[in-house]
């Protein structure tokens, strides 16, 4: 089959009514290149008192109906071809018509799905394809919206590889050979019967072929065929976490020495074991996974699943300490996927946030029943030969995992993804509170109308003893015994006591708050059959605006969870949504055992002496900078993380005080002390011998503009961006993070911005204009290529110099 980007050439508008249409009110169509987030790009919308519980979830941007079409030429050869065209998530209740005709549609906004255009198309000449997208009322975060993925364009003989149709496992490893198990489905949409051979070659990173196989196969009109394969590789480079080795698995269809067809398919030889005595071991060794949770918006460009996006993301989370990713609470992009591949990334890949109960008005729980069997095969066709994933998630804080009844379903779930892949581990993301928050609010006599994370945060102390509670073990006993591994959402307070109850559980911190990070950690170390820990959240997202805020006094505290407009992002990230390191995110670091130096991180000194008033997703309000003009003389807290016995902090040479850090203190050590411009500087000592150090310098003389490209040269592809960090710094080349201005930029040449934002959670800018306002010293420009030659970026700000930067785009 031969594949190529559909992206290009799409004009959008939003949709217009029947009648609207038949009395040519339609509205305007633009030219937009895919992958493409119709939200991302309006104007968000401020209730008129409080905080809409729905517009406070979509990070307060309305919901919307869009209409994109596109004109393409179809070749009169196809007639004798198949085409088709593959859409790798619409968000959502997806439409799809061919030359006016409906051609398919696909509810679910985070699957892969596929529209046979035979039927539809006119040979010879141009044709239009028309998609509608919908989106109200149906999801707890920022979705986005319209066609946010890739769309390929397939085209194959009539005799050829099915779609999705190779299946590469290794059921056998030794150091001398692994056996590579490739199950290839023939499909024959001909008129007569066909015997052709299969060519399989495997190929190393290296381009060298290491082993093969010939094998024929006739094929029946109108039939699929199977052929297995068992092919032999000597000396297999494994794939992990540190190696991530891929072959290249090459599949060939030869009839009569010509070649009808061919598929690459990218792989990796691992193997995976489960038990409570050792936990999760990849190719024989224990790993204990660094898990962050992420939802799938990149931040300024939004839902917009562009690869290098994706790909950094990954880059980013690897290089914080995480070895683990699960995707919160929908099935992950292809682009992500392989990324984590390529880099070394485990997966835990989710498949819903609901199943018959519904979280929102018009949710996916409307099409469940209907539905669930075709996004469960998209989601494992699409996963199945990515080594990366290791396990398949059935669902997110499912309300039917406390109700024996209801719970079956999470049975067919599972067997369904065991009958279409036994060779990774199936769990459930659940949250024992919300299995039983029927009998809660039985005991209340009312009605719980809050979400689950206000409830959650409303009672916090008490939180533990309910999910610890005989009721929470009861309730979920058939949930958690038809899955190989135990999902606890916020459920550490089980771990110990539930090794004794059910000693052949394994479980997985699947979602737990950052705060507690130290101590789950520890749990996860000491405990065989406790697999690692998934933090809320590792990348900060758009959506459930303000969950991870942090109050002052009583300033916002009375809107509980939500972030009354403007509140945009949830700020409980240890990514922001620009890809910069928030201090925990170096916390978590020290805590894992992956960072020696100790690190400062210096409270918001305007905000001294106020009472803090977190939330159960709010790490401390800190920034990593001494940097802090009009302050001069006035009091600041200083906290700094060290895995040593004792940390000293010293401001401008003189010694500030010794405290007591590591483990037993929670890796944190709290100074108070004034502020004077210069350096801070913190000295870790173990058994009284320096361990490690770190010194900020204030930043002084006159604010300059700091542009640094992530790369100065990509690739003309929709696929690529460059992503471009501007800072304000001072001639020591130390930020000025509260000397917050106003940037502007120009994109000249072969590239477009796609995006234009900062981290702050709460601004009213938005991320499609010219300009924009730091935020803590910082802005990020999203650069995406139109052609190949020179982009050339002019960026300017008051009482900065401007300043100019080429990337070069250059022949894919």
């Amino acid at each position: 089959m031969i594949r190529t980007s559909f992206n290009g050439d799409w004009l959008l508008g939003n949709k217009s009514g029947f009648f609207s249409e038949m009395q040519g009110k339609s509205t305007p169509l633009r030219s937009i290149t895919l992958p493409h987030d119709a939200m991302i790009e309006r104007s968000r919308e401020k209730p008129e008192t409080g905080a809409s519980s729905h517009l406070h979830a979509l990070g307060y941007f309305p919901e919307g109906e869009y209409e994109y079409k596109k004109k393409f030429f179809v070749p009169e050869e196809y007639r004798h071809k198949r085409v088709t065209v593959e859409f790798e998530g619409v968000y959502a209740n997806a439409m799809v018509y061919i030359n006016g005709n409906f051609a398919g549609q696909h509810p679910f906004g985070y699957s892969n799905f596929y529209v046979k255009t035979d039927r539809f198309l006119k040979y010879g000449e141009e044709n239009e394809i028309k998609v509608i997208s919908l989106n109200y009322k149906d999801t707890r975060w920022y979705s986005g919206a319209g066609i946010y993925r890739n769309t390929k364009l397939i085209v194959g003989e009539l005799v050829h590889v099915a779609i999705d149709g190779v299946k590469i496992s290794t059921p056998e490893i030794t150091n001398k050979r692994a056996v590579v198990s490739v199950a290839t489905v023939i499909e024959n949409e001909g008129l007569s019967t066909r015997t052709v051979n299969v060519h399989t070659k495997i190929i190393d990173s290296n381009g060298l072929v290491v082993a093969s196989d010939i094998a024929p196969v006739t094929t029946f009109a109108g039939e699929n065929a199977i052929i297995r394969q068992r092919i032999y590789v000597r000396t297999p480079k494994l794939w992990s976490v540190g190696m991530p080795n891929l072959y290249t698995c090459r599949t060939c269809i030869i009839d009569d020495n010509e070649q009808l067809d061919e598929e690459s398919t990218s792989f990796g030889i691992r193997s995976l074991t489960l038990d409570p005595d050792q936990g999760i071991c990849i190719n024989g060794e224990v790993v204990k996974l660094r898990g962050a949770c992420i939802h799938h918006d990149n931040g300024v460009i939004g839902a917009a699943t562009i690869e290098r996006a994706e790909e950094r993301r990954v880059e980013i989370l690897k290089n914080a300490g995480f070895n683990a990713l699960r995707s919160a609470h929908h099935p992950m992009s292809k682009g992500l996927l392989d990324a984590c591949d390529r880099l070394g990334m485990l997966v835990m890949d989710e498949s819903f946030d609901m199943w018959t109960s519904t979280k929102c008005d018009h949710d996916y729980a409307l099409q469940f029943p209907l539905w669930w069997e075709k996004d469960i095969e998209a989601m494992v066709d699409k996963d199945f030969n990515h080594p990366s994933v290791i396990m398949y998630s059935i669902g997110n804080e499912i309300l039917e995992t406390g109700r024996a009844v209801d719970s079956t379903c999470g049975r067919k779930l599972a067997e369904k993804i065991r009958s279409l892949d036994n060779t990774r581990y199936v769990t459930n993301s659940i949250n024992l509170l919300l299995s039983i928050i029927d009998e809660i609010a039985k005991s209340r006599e009312t009605e719980i109308q809050e979400g689950i994370n206000t409830v959650m945060n409303n009672i916090k102390d008490q939180m533990a003893a309910a999910t610890s509670s005989e009721m929470a073990t009861q309730k979920t006993a058939e949930s958690f015994a038809y899955v190989d591994i135990a999902g606890y959402n916020y459920a550490e307070s089980r771990y110990v006591q539930d090794k004794e109850r059910f000693p052949n559980r394994v479980i997985v911190g699947s979602e737990t708050f950052p705060e507690t990070i130290d101590k789950n950690w520890k749990l996860v170390k000491e405990n065989s059959h406790v697999i690692g820990d998934f933090t809320w959240t590792g990348w900060d997202y758009i959506g459930e605006a303000g969950i991870g805020k942090f109050s002052y006094d009583t300033d916002e505290s009375a809107s509980g969870v939500a972030g009354l407009y403007p509140w945009l992002a949830a700020w409980c990230g240890d990514i922001d949504i620009t890809g910069n390191r928030r201090p925990v995110s170096y916390y978590r670091e020290i805590v894992f055992g992956l960072r020696k130096d100790p690190f400062i991180a210096v409270q918001r000194p305007e905000h001294f002496g106020k009472q803090q008033i977190p939330s159960m997703w709010s790490w401390s309000d800190t920034v990593s900078s001494w940097s802090w003009n009009g302050y001069e003389g006035k009091p600041v807290m200083v906290e700094v993380y060290a895995d040593a016995d004792e940390v000293e902090l010293l401001v401008n040479g003189k010694k500030v005080g010794r405290a007591a850090a590591g483990e037993d203190h929670r890796f944190k050590a709290i100074f108070e002390t004034v502020f004077e411009s210069g350096e801070i500087t913190a000295v870790a000592f173990t058994k009284g011998l320096e361990t490690g150090r770190m010194t900020l310098q204030s930043a002084s003389g006159n604010v300059q503009l700091q542009i640094e490209p992530d790369r100065t040269e990509i690739t003309a592809s929709d696929r690529d961006l460059s992503f471009v960090m501007i800072s304000l710094v001072g001639d020591n080349g130390s930020l000025f993070n509260n000397f917050d201005r106003k940037v502007m930029i120009q994109v000249e040449g072969a590239g477009i911005l796609q995006g234009f934002g900062s981290a702050n959670p709460k601004s009213e800018e938005n991320f499609f204009d010219t300009e924009r306002t730091t935020f803590d010293g910082k802005v990020l420009a999203v650069i995406r290529p139109i052609s190949s030659g020179k982009i050339i970026l002019n960026v300017s700000a008051e009482g900065c110099d401007s300043q100019t930067v080429v990337i070069n785009v250059l022949n894919v």
